[in-house]
């Protein structure tokens, strides 16, 4: 190895313009080949293997329930459910008629089968109830229907107070309708009228069942060929909501999430100051080249060398794996902290031999003599840290792995062959002054007089680095890597607080509706479980029953609801109804509560009775907006017709059942799943009721579960490759034990800086665990090699100078990874600047005292 190595640097200096002639063409291509067909894959699910249990039964339900993938989920609120209603609706219309950026449009939770047979739905107790309020209001919707108008409201209002002096009315179960009546009635009076709900007066129960959030479920059109495939759709619904007039006047707001906003602005999230970061990386590793090697004529073939190698790995990465994904897209600044080391080495290695013989050839050879190996060393097991994930399930790394470990062994042939080429044309000057550090002279006095101390206190430090890896946490929501300030994930936030609308569910099939309802059972007594719906939801046991008490209420509602011809609204009967109310009210104050609400509504009439026309017109207008299509509503709701598999909506049904008979199951766990503890054990007791079970909660535990298993197989498999690698180059034992007892107490120290930062392990930075295998290895053996050469002062040699400024230059692109806009990408670069600083302490001081007290007892 050693031979071949001299023999390709002396060959490559003497044939300089020939071999960057060759590297120049074989780039060309390369790069023009990478131009066509490297692509970018922004789909999360390509991340994993699709052989997996778990990617399977998720294949199945994605081919089975096609209508639930790439959605843009539009979240639409308002000051009232009827407002939310409206707003929903327009902003549907306005997608619809965009065929350009929009496949399809739909609204859960609304159309016919909701309106005229939604009651069937409620449970037989909560329909008892709810039906019983409104027999009770009878006298009151009565009012409302035959003028349903200011006039009418206040008219019904001034009934009530009849009763009270009759001693007829008891007002307490209607107290949260009179509060809101009173607010209505006091912003009007204050000259701010506003829509009041009327469907949360009416049926309190179902407005409070539906929240007061309005979903409009979008496909857009996808363009693969952008970095973005839903860029433009997501920027078209921003547009349409910009012009509604609810939107407009702000009583409504339009917000985004699903998973192609989230994709796409993870995507952007990532990219967003790659290429400023790349270009501030590479300014600052030229800085710490000028400080190591402290001349042009040696900077500008690094930095030459460090281009090439990264152009080659990409037509790498363009031929044998053909995209990039959201992980492996960060291999060029990888390969950049890392790739650098080599040049470094075999530069500062050239200036120390240079200041012991002038021959510029012969030193060249001399530099690739003392260094060459021990580069070859270093890549190859750099690069086994990276292709030890190659052989796991998780595509996202194995492919990272694979581009890079293969570029690593890219860069040393490139610092053989390119390097050496270049520095023939750019002739660098002999050195006179030693190469080295004052300063390492004195570390290495300290660490030979005081290195069992030292010892001992890294004996402590690796105790504590133990503990910290017993106890380190993974953090399994994929959501915690994403940048919170983007708007999808803003919105997706907002619906975390309430478990009907929790993105963490968890599906499972039943082969009919029979078993279905065995399974909803079992699942709603899980005290993990808030809610179980499924497709039998949809077709309701006990309907006889709640038809005969339905149409009994019907009945008696019948004539209260009867549509008549409702008198005119005039400022004059406005004000007449009000003064009457008031005045009734009045009247029967010492018989109501201090605290009564009809109290201060009685106040609030007395000052609308005074207002201006316009204003009591305005108030008119505001308090029975939605009153019309509130009590439409209800009469359509008393006209339930029994629900059968038949009947039901079509896109309905394909939400819930399949051509074959199976039923979905969809289990919502309560607010506890949301942290990654509690999400597991939700999962975890799911599938005691069913093994295999499908959704965002089981696909984010599997995914949890694949990346630790993953990681697990990659640091074996890489500790196992350094292990032979060292002992084949070593040739001992001991020195093949000296790298890794280093390393080891490197990984020691990275778990416990990692604890002490309150950092936790994710599916993005859990790679840098591997990665530091190979990052720390390489440091390592510089060290341990010169040792075995006869080296007696380590710290003060021109291979610590080449391993501090490359760790420097590693650190400077971890630096630029740690600030990326991207979360994962972000911690990814924190835990990988964390396990350099604790190579770099294991390398400088714990190392040499160790090999120094070696010394000493030989």
């Amino acid at each position: 190895m050693r031979k071949l190595i001299m023999t390709l640097v002396a060959r490559s200096r003497a044939h300089a313009f020939a071999v960057i002639a060759l590297y120049l063409v074989v780039i060309g291509l390369g790069l023009a080949y990478a131009r066509g067909h490297l692509g970018i894959d922004t789909n999360t699910d390509h991340l994993f293997a699709r052989n997996l249990p778990w990617r399977k039964e998720q294949i199945v339900f994605d081919k089975a329930f096609p209508q639930f993938n790439d959605l843009i989920v539009a979240v639409v609120r308002n000051e009232t459910p009827e407002g939310a209603d409206a707003t929903a609706k327009a902003l549907a219309a306005g997608v619809a008629a965009d065929k350009t950026n929009f496949k399809d449009v739909s609204r859960p939770g609304t159309g016919r089968f909701y309106r005229n047979d939604g009651l069937l739905l409620l449970p037989q107790a909560q329909l008892a109830s709810l039906l019983n309020s409104i027999v009770t209001a009878q006298p009151f919707l009565g009012q409302l229907s035959a003028d349903p108008s200011a006039a009418g409201l206040f008219k019904a209002l001034d009934l009530m107070a009849v009763g009270v002096g009759a001693g007829q009315a008891d007002l307490k179960p209607y107290d949260a309708q009179l509060k809101s009546f009173r607010t209505a009635l006091d912003e009007a009076a204050a000259g701010h009228p506003k829509p009041i709900s009327w469907q949360k007066l009416l049926t309190p129960s179902v407005s409070a069942q539906q929240g007061d959030v309005r979903f409009v479920l979008i496909h857009p059109v996808l363009d693969h060929g952008t970095l973005e495939p839903g860029g433009a759709a997501t920027a078209a619904l921003r547009r349409i909501a910009a012009t509604l007039p609810s939107v407009k006047a702000g009583s409504a707001t339009v917000n985004y999430t699903g998973q192609i906003p989230l994709s796409d602005e993870q995507f952007a999230s990532l990219t967003q100051g790659m290429v400023l970061g790349l270009v501030i990386s590479l300014s600052l590793i030229t800085l710490w080249l000028i400080l190591a090697v402290r001349s042009w004529r040696m900077i500008v073939p690094i930095l030459i060398t460090l281009v090439a190698g990264l152009g080659l790995t990409l037509s790498f990465a363009a031929v044998a794996i053909g995209t990039l994904n959201l992980i492996s897209v960060a291999f060029a600044i990888l390969f950049v902290g890392l790739a650098v080391d080599f040049a470094i080495q075999f530069c500062v290695r050239l200036r120390d031999v240079r200041r012991r013989i002038d021959d510029p050839v012969l030193a060249m050879v001399g530099a690739a003599d003392e260094a060459g190996t021990q580069i070859a060393l270093a890549s190859v097991a750099t690069a086994c840290g990276f292709l030890a994930f190659a052989p796991t399930s998780f595509i996202g790394v194995a492919e990272l792995g694979e581009i890079a470990g293969i570029g690593m062994l890219i860069a040393f042939f490139c610092t053989i062959t390119l390097l050496p080429a270049l520095l023939a044309l750019t002739r660098p000057r002999g050195e006179v002054e030693r190469i080295g550090f004052p300063l390492g002279d004195w570390g290495d006095h300290v660490l030979k007089r005081h290195g069992r101390p030292v010892l001992a206190v890294f004996g402590i430090l690796a105790i504590a680095g133990i503990v910290s890896v017993a106890t380190v946490r993974f953090d399994a929501n994929p959501l915690d890597t994403q940048n919170p300030n983007t708007e999808a994930m803003r919105t997706l936030k907002t619906l975390l607080g309430k478990s009907v609308t929790n993105p963490f569910y968890v599906d499972a099939l039943a082969k009919d509706l029979p078993q279905a309802r065995v399974l909803a059972a079992k699942f709603a007594k899980l005290p993990e479980v808030s809610q179980v719906i499924s497709g039998a939801t949809f077709i309701p046991t006990h309907q006889t029953a709640k038809l005969a008490m339905i149409q009994q209420t019907q009945g008696i509602l019948a004539p209260s609801l009867a549509a008549g011809t409702p008198p005119a609204v005039t400022p004059a009967r406005l004000r007449t109804a009000a003064a009457k109310a008031a005045a009734e009210i009045a009247t029967v104050a010492a018989k109501l509560p201090k605290t009564s609400p009809l109290i201060g509504i009685g106040q609030a009439l007395d000052r609308l009775k005074a207002m201006p026309d316009a204003r009591l017109m305005a108030t008119n207008a505001a308090l029975v907006k939605y009153l019309p299509g509130e009590l439409t509503r209800l009469n359509d709701a008393l006209s339930a017709q029994p629900i059968t598999a038949a009947n039901l909506p079509p896109a309905l049904k394909a939400d819930w059942f399949l051509p074959d008979g199976r039923v979905r199951v969809q289990v919502i766990p309560t607010k506890a799943a949301q942290s990654s503890a509690g999400l597991w054990k939700f999962v975890a007791a799911t599938q005691k009721v069913v093994p295999v079970v499908a959704g965002p909660a089981a696909t984010t535990v599997a995914t949890a579960k694949t990346i630790l298993g993953a990681f697990r197989e990659a640091a074996a498999l890489g500790a196992v490759a350094i292990a032979v690698i060292l002992m084949i180059f070593l040739r001992s034992a001991r020195d093949s034990a000296l790298v890794v007892l280093t390393l080891a107490l490197s990984a020691f120290l990275t778990a416990l800086f990692a604890r002490l930062a309150g950092m936790s392990l994710d599916y993005a930075n859990i790679i840098a665990l591997p990665l530091l295998l190979g990052v720390g290895v390489s440091f390592n053996v510089y060290f341990v090699m010169n040792w075995r050469a006869g080296m007696k002062n380590l710290l003060g040699s021109a291979t610590a100078r080449a391993v501090l400024f490359s760790a420097l230059t590693t650190g400077t692109a971890f630096g630029s990874l740690a600030a990326s806009h991207d979360r994962g990408t972000a911690s990814l670069g924190e835990l990988l600047l964390l396990s350099l600083l604790a190579v770099l302490i294991a390398t400088f001081v714990f190392l040499p005292a160790l090999l120094y007290i070696l010394t000493r007892r030989e």
